[in-house]
């Protein structure tokens, strides 16, 4: 287990650094936190760490954005299900064409497809501390 702490926003891209330098050969990551945790900063951080200039922001509506890394060429794909009512909606979008792609997942309320994740799923948990600070486990 992997822990990684982000005192400030000023933390957070040294933070990213640190959460690449760990993932290892995985590419699915499902991100665990409550409303307003921080899940959609830090994956902006860790995209922007990873080379994507494009603006990276939650896909809520679309459900699934897609960035290119202008550096390495490595696509990247941003998942929020929070919108999702069925698992239908999954199955209809094609859950399988990205989950299998290789390129690397990011995952925002993955509870609510759990049971489509992949077995090697890696999950973060983005806790937020009394004081502010943030908590990343995986």
């Amino acid at each position: 287990m992997t822990t990684i702490r982000i005192s400030s926003l000023d933390d957070i891209s040294a933070a990213a650094h640190q959460f690449i330098e760990n993932m290892g050969e995985n590419t699915i990551f499902a991100f665990y936190g409550k409303m307003g945790a921080g899940k959609t900063t830090f994956i902006k951080a860790v995209c922007e760490e990873l080379g994507v200039t494009d603006s990276v922001n939650s896909p809520t509506f679309a459900i699934v954005n897609e960035y290119r890394s202008d550096t390495t060429g490595e696509l990247i794909y941003h998942f929020d299900f929070y919108r999702i009512k069925r698992l239908e909606e999954v199955y209809d979008m094609g859950y399988e064409d990205y989950f299998y792609s290789g390129a690397l997942c990011f995952i925002e309320w993955p509870e609510l497809v759990e049971e489509v994740l992949p077995e090697d799923t890696v999950k973060v948990t983005i806790e937020e501390e009394t004081d502010g600070r943030r908590t990343l486990t995986f």
